[in-house]
């Protein structure tokens, strides 16, 4: 994989992944880990369009409550507003390539570095960091930014996977083989001073 210390961060896009009302449906919303995630997303969200560098939405869309387009709840989470020029793509794969026009984007954007979002963790966060760096691009996975759930065992009923191993494993999984495990307040740092010009 490429490293993000081989890819200039002038040259990185911030991928928001699925940060939707959607969620909210049922009770797993009650459970979920990282409580900042709005104030850390947002934060994230500012430190990118302060240094003029794509912001990229997503919305998954499936046949669980809440996730189809028609829904009252497929919508983006009330603390974000795209700004014109930030798209919004609508997927029905877990990661945030292969239904989207996410890739001719990258491209026309001359992006070669990717910062990782929103939810979930493990799923459609983890799948995006991990094709993306099979695609070529050096990925910033930014745990403190993401938000899972605990995920229950279907083969064994009662028994489930808390959130904490969950965000364990994933950092263990992705770490130098697909991915940069790196914290809000680092890549803040890494962004300040860094002005690319308005995305067209």
């Amino acid at each position: 994989m490429l490293d993000s210390n081989q890819v200039p961060i002038e040259q990185s896009a911030l991928l928001v992944i699925d940060a939707q009302d959607s969620f909210k449906v049922g009770a797993n919303w009650e459970r979920r880990n990282n409580l900042a995630f709005e104030n850390n997303v947002g934060a994230l969200i500012t430190a990118y369009r302060a240094a003029e560098l794509p912001v990229i939405f997503f919305l998954h869309t499936d046949s669980d409550e809440g996730f189809a387009e028609g829904s009252p709840f497929f919508k983006l989470m009330d603390f974000i507003e795209p700004r014109i020029g930030e798209p919004v793509f609508i997927k029905n794969t877990r990661n945030c390539f292969t239904s989207t026009a996410l890739q001719p984007y990258l491209i026309e954007k001359s992006v070669r570095r990717v910062t990782i979002a929103g939810i979930q963790m493990e799923q459609c966060c983890e799948t995006t960091a991990r094709v993306a760096a099979d695609l070529g691009y050096a990925v910033d996975f930014v745990t403190d930014a993401t938000m899972t759930f605990p995920i229950p065992n279907w083969d064994k009923p009662g028994e489930e996977l808390g959130v904490d191993a969950i965000c364990e494993r994933t950092e263990y999984a992705l770490r130098r083989r697909f991915a940069r495990i790196v914290t809000v307040s680092r890549l803040a740092d890494e962004l300040k001073g860094v002005h690319c010009g308005a995305v067209a």
